[in-house]
């Protein structure tokens, strides 16, 4: 993957994802793992956005973690709406970081459901949001179109870029259901993989910097203070360490 800047990985790409009642994973292994890839980051010079666990105070968290080129965590994202993850607490901010000189943004699977967390980000300037998930299994087929629809609709309401980084399927139609996608902002998809394979996708993508337009007429409009509200909100607690 040479010259890749930035490579997203799956919803608890690190751990494997539990749909038990525990997440058994010691929590020292887990920050084992992230130092490590914080140094594999650091000597290939490229960034990387993960799906792991976080367990600090008693409360385990959905994660996902945004190390950039030099190996530093530059945001550790707590998933905030859970769908099964009996073993998970929300997560407590609405990401917003900067990402190799891009303003970024990062949400996990059930998240992509409610699209104030992409907003307020694209309103803020962040241009490219990484969504990464392991969304139902393949059995689920009336779930999959809908999957691929709503990230498309992000992308094109908030003219933002999406790389969403799903899990594949397993043979017995377990797991997830794989077809990874990059999406450009205006919601049309560049790139697929497919059900079952572990596939990678490489695009180049192209950043528009300027949104002033767009951006003028949502605060603006008749939901201005509320918008206003969030962005405040979101800006004050942007940093917040899970805890």
């Amino acid at each position: 993957m040479q010259g890749v800047q930035v490579a997203a990985f799956p919803e608890c790409a690190l751990t494997g994802y539990y749909r038990t009642p525990e997440m058994p994973t010691p929590e020292k292994e887990i920050a084992d793992a992230e130092e490590r890839l914080e140094g594999v980051c650091r000597t290939n010079k490229i960034a990387a956005v993960i799906g792991s666990v976080y367990k600090v105070q008693g409360h385990t968290y959905d994660t996902a973690i945004v190390i950039d080129s030099r190996g530093k965590v530059v945001e550790r994202y707590g998933k905030i709406y859970l769908a099964a993850e009996k073993w998970a607490v929300p997560g407590n901010h609405i990401a917003y970081f900067d990402l190799e000189g891009v303003p970024s943004s990062v949400l996990i699977c059930h998240d992509e459901r409610y699209p104030e967390i992409i907003r307020l980000p694209a309103l803020q300037g962040a241009r490219i949001v990484y969504y990464i998930s392991s969304e139902s299994p393949v059995k689920f087929e009336s779930k999959l179109a809908p999957y691929r629809a709503q990230m498309m609709a992000r992308a094109v309401e908030n003219r933002i870029s999406v790389v969403a980084a799903n899990a594949p399927a397993n043979d017995d139609l377990s797991g997830s259901h794989g077809e990874s996608r990059i999406i450009a902002d205006d919601g049309n998809v560049l790139a697929e993989a497919t059900i079952f394979g572990e596939d990678a996708l490489v695009r180049t993508l192209t950043i528009s910097s300027d949104q002033s337009g767009w951006q003028t007429k949502v605060l603006h409009g008749p939901m201005q203070d509320w918008w206003q509200a969030g962005l405040d909100w979101m800006m004050k607690n942007r940093n917040r360490p899970l805890e």
